[in-house]
């Protein structure tokens, strides 16, 4: 039986972050495998953030690599990680990031508006969004409202939903429990996952809370895979 194939992986990178106080970030490797989900745990200020936007491309290592399945995005132009993030990678923020005077329909499919290739693997567009919405326990009555007028709890549904059509094989999640009562982030978890085991999506999420350790497939401390250095440039 062959090992599934790595959807994320580190190797050797280190970035360090321009200006006066210096900021520094060194990992040896990283690698998550196809359709596991990963708890990340670190404290505020070990470098949870920058390692997120070196994985997302929105901030490049001085050396190694950073794949994304299977893809280098080291080299690319700042532009082309624009698109590739947005082809290959959903993701889920702490402020989940809608448009709140934009419709829950609009927000979900936002990012095939700029990833063809993505746009390409859902058949029907509306029908996903429904089916993504009664999978995520959104009532059909708030998919033509605007974003901003739902509660809490369903604007990171749609948070979700949105990271997760066109599967995407990476799903990235920045504390997204983070102001969720305990059985509410246990709820969302469940349809997460769900939606990761249906389509072998990845699942990578970051957090301080450890509480939430059991529900995922495994569990990395930052100081085990990241050394962080600060001080005077």
């Amino acid at each position: 039986m062959t090992n599934p194939a790595p959807v994320l992986e580190l190797n050797d990178v280190r970035y360090r972050r321009p200006g006066r106080a210096s900021f520094g970030l060194d990992v040896p490797k990283l690698s998550l495998t196809q359709g596991e989900t990963v708890l990340l745990l670190g404290e505020s200020g070990s470098g949870k953030s920058t390692l997120l936007s070196l994985i997302c491309g929105t901030i490049v290592a001085q050396s190694g690599a950073v794949c994304v399945a299977g893809t280098d995005i080291s080299s690319m132009s700042s532009g082309t990680r624009d698109r590739f993030r947005a082809e290959q990678i959903g993701l889920i923020f702490q402020q989940f990031n809608l448009l709140p005077f934009a419709s829950v329909r609009d927000n979900i499919l936002l990012p095939l508006r700029f990833a063809p290739d993505r746009a390409k693997r859902v058949a029907s567009p509306l029908e996903d969004v429904e089916r993504l919405c009664r999978d995520l326990g959104l009532p059909s009555d708030v998919i033509g409202a605007r974003a901003g007028l739902l509660s809490v709890g369903q604007q990171q549904r749609v948070a979700a939903a949105r990271a997760l059509i066109g599967t995407p094989p990476l799903i990235v999640a920045d504390e997204p429990t983070s102001s969720l009562d305990a059985a509410t982030q246990t709820a969302f978890l469940d349809v997460l996952f769900t939606q990761s085991r249906a389509h072998a999506t990845t699942v990578l999420m970051v957090s301080h809370d450890a509480r939430l350790a059991e529900q995922f497939d495994r569990v990395i401390q930052m100081s085990d895979i990241v050394k962080t250095t600060r001080g005077a440039a």
